[in-house]
């Protein structure tokens, strides 16, 4: 009976502990939230990030309130020699953070540190044919880590924001994976807000991943990038970025999957044109 009595109270100590370490991070948050917006900042986000100014004001205020809670609690790493700025930081940040607009922003809760690179850089993979392991060179843009960190190229980043029309946006699509993520798999279905809208996600999104694997096959034109035909996480990225970028085509030739993401983005990108 007492060891019974002594564990229930170890459970309660620590459950207390949870709940109190929450309160405390939330409490943080709307205290950073609510800080004046640096001036700077705002400068490099107008500068950098050409849709941002398409936001309505409301939009554009609540981005600047999660930026500074971003920017809060990630750690920025430079690798190959790059220095990190503030440019780098908040043009980071606010990219980012679109994917958070009007929703119980959770700040991507599994990542915690963000490494930058000056330019493409070339990761080792290590891939398999059953009996051989071949370590291989692979030249990326950016990535994602399941519970770990995002990794930019700092010259891709910038030539993503630049152009707000061609759904290429390395920012949008590695976040987009920690979105997918955050629910321990890499699958192209990330936490809905029910769990009935697990069945039209997956019809719509499963039928679309399809098309797109058949366009690229036949070699057909797409409005979203091919690369989103390689398995569904890349998808469910690419449509991210079209979805932002490309609303008006999107939602001219894939409306229901316009739809399902903007029911899940709890935004209307076409809105703001």
């Amino acid at each position: 009976m007492i060891i019974v009595k002594i564990g229930a109270v170890v459970v309660g100590l620590v459950v207390a502990f949870f709940v109190v370490r929450r309160l405390s991070r939330q409490a943080r948050r709307r205290r950073v939230s609510a800080l004046p917006f640096p001036g700077e900042w705002k400068e490099i986000i107008e500068k950098n990030v050409p849709l941002y100014k398409r936001l309505p004001d409301t939009l554009k205020d609540q981005l600047q309130g999660l930026v500074q809670v971003f920017l809060d609690e990630k750690r920025f790493e430079g690798c190959g020699g790059l220095e990190i700025t503030d440019e780098i930081r908040v043009t980071v940040a606010a990219q980012a953070c679109m994917l958070l607009l009007n929703r119980q922003a959770t700040y991507f809760p599994k990542l915690r540190n963000i490494f930058v690179y000056p330019h493409t850089y070339v990761a080792k993979t290590l891939s398999s044919d059953g009996r051989v392991v071949v370590d291989r060179d692979s030249v990326r843009l950016g990535e994602s880590w399941q519970n770990g960190p995002v990794v930019l190229a700092w010259d891709s980043v910038k030539g993503g924001t630049s152009n707000i029309h061609d759904a290429q946006n390395v920012v949008l699509h590695e976040f987009a994976h920690q979105l997918d993520q955050e629910d321990g798999v890499a699958d192209g279905a990330p936490v809905l807000s029910r769990r009935s809208r697990y069945v039209a996600w997956a019809r719509v999104l499963g039928a679309e991943y399809d098309t797109l694997r058949s366009s690229k096959k036949k070699r057909r034109r797409s409005v979203m990038n091919k690369y989103g035909a390689t398995n569904p996480a890349e998808f469910f990225a690419v449509a991210t970025e079209t979805f932002f970028e490309k609303p008006k085509q999107m939602q001219k030739r894939h409306p229901e999957l316009y739809d399902e993401l903007r029911e899940y983005y709890q935004l209307d990108p076409l809105e703001w044109a």
